[in-house]
């Protein structure tokens, strides 16, 4: 009879926690359903729970986010590393988030005469749109790739500069020319100018590089931008995992495409080696293969990262 009692309790007690946890029902709801008092559904959830049919983990941020920042820094040997949390943000409003946090760094470390080499995106953008004024003097924000698009499509090259330079009191240095050329000889030429090679020599004296990396996707703004015919874009999409800088990487961080390369106007990867602050922004898991490549090579010592992205990147390096 005890036996017949309990089981029927268990059932009892199963069937409430269904309903209460999974399906989303209220504890009036269940009592009209099963045709007995609300005390009585509370009792049953309780013993639910006691019983051990129901366990209730709850996933504290605070307490993950840390835990993936440390892993993500010992794997890589980083100097730095933020994971933002995200999982309760809509998709659409994430790049902004990140771009926040990596703001609020960036704002902590920028010092008198300090040199900001920038990338640029929307990633980019969205932590220059979050950078309040601060009280420093001398800096300098220069662009380290070329920046002018060869189509409509907006790769926010100037706003992101302007909006650096007016945080930190400054003008920006822009780099005026298309990131990728149709022929070496031609970048070899523009690089003799004087300007030019002014512009590249502040880029390589920046003590704080900012950039994020660009993935291999149809959707990739690299791709849109009118610098590479459709066969060159179906061999990187094969052969590469993503772009930093406008350089197309491997899965270790190699150079895929040597012609390409040639041609692309900009800070070469191993400068940003030994930078003091050589920061990556990474907002989007379509983009791990090549942050991971990016953190292998050494490009970056720093790493801000929004938690999934963080997530699959350890995944991935396994």
């Amino acid at each position: 009879m005890s036996m017949n009692v309990t089981t029927k309790k268990t059932k009892d007690a199963l069937k409430v926690a269904k309903l209460y946890y999974q399906q989303d029902f209220s504890q009036v709801e269940i009592a009209t359903l099963m045709h007995i008092s609300r005390p009585t559904v509370s009792r049953l959830l309780q013993y639910a729970r006691e019983s051990g049919l129901v366990r209730i983990d709850i996933a504290d941020p605070s307490v993950e986010v840390p835990d993936l920042a440390d892993r993500i820094r010992q794997k890589y040997g980083l100097k730095h590393v933020e994971v933002v949390p995200i999982a309760t943000i809509a998709p659409k409003d994430r790049i902004d988030t990140v771009g926040e946090a990596a703001a609020d760094y960036i704002e902590s470390i920028v010092q008198d005469d300090d040199v900001i080499g920038l990338g640029w995106g929307r990633t980019l953008y969205a932590i220059g749109t979050h950078l309040a004024p601060k009280d420093v003097r001398g800096v300098t924000v220069v662009q380290i790739k070329g920046s002018i698009s060869n189509t409509e499509s907006n790769n926010f090259a100037f706003e992101s500069a302007n909006a650096f330079a007016a945080a930190f009191h400054t003008l920006p240095q822009y780099l005026p020319l298309p990131v990728i050329f149709d022929r070496r000889e031609t970048r070899e030429l523009v690089e003799q100018e004087t300007y030019i090679s002014h512009i590249f020599d502040m880029g390589r004296r920046a003590n704080i590089a900012i950039f994020t990396v660009g993935s291999v996707q149809d959707s990739a703004l690299l791709f849109r931008l009118g610098y590479l015919t459709r066969a060159e874009r179906d061999r990187l999409q094969h052969e590469a995992v993503g772009d930093v800088l406008s350089r197309f990487i491997d899965r270790d961080g190699g150079i895929i495409d040597e012609d390409i390369d040639a041609r692309t106007i900009g800070l070469h990867l191993d400068d940003l080696k030994n930078k003091p602050h050589s920061i990556l922004v990474a907002a989007s898991p379509i983009k791990v293969p090549a942050t991971h490549g990016a953190l292998v090579a050494g490009y970056a010592n720093t790493l801000v990262i929004d938690e999934i992205s963080a997530a699959d990147l350890l995944e991935f390096a396994t």
